[in-house]
């Protein structure tokens, strides 16, 4: 997965390149430019996210649990 969005995050950092030259020429490109920027950073944003709760996987599994036991519901 996270490969995945490497990759697709790389080819769009090249159509955003090849479209950088047309941005101005016309509102067609334009539109384009802006819409790759767009599915850019929702790449970017997934692949942190993905990145993030990994690691807060791992801390998660390493801290140990307190246990409610039915007793504790008891106490005053």
């Amino acid at each position: 997965m996270k490969r995945e969005l490497i990759k697709s995050i790389k080819e769009k950092e090249v159509q955003l390149s090849k479209l950088k030259a047309h941005v101005d020429k016309s509102s067609v490109c334009s539109d384009l430019y802006n819409k790759v920027v767009l599915e850019k950073a929702i790449l970017k944003k997934q692949l942190e996210e993905l990145e993030q709760n990994s690691f807060v996987k791992r801390i998660r599994s390493m801290i140990p649990r307190k246990k409610t036991l039915i007793c504790d519901y008891f106490k005053n």
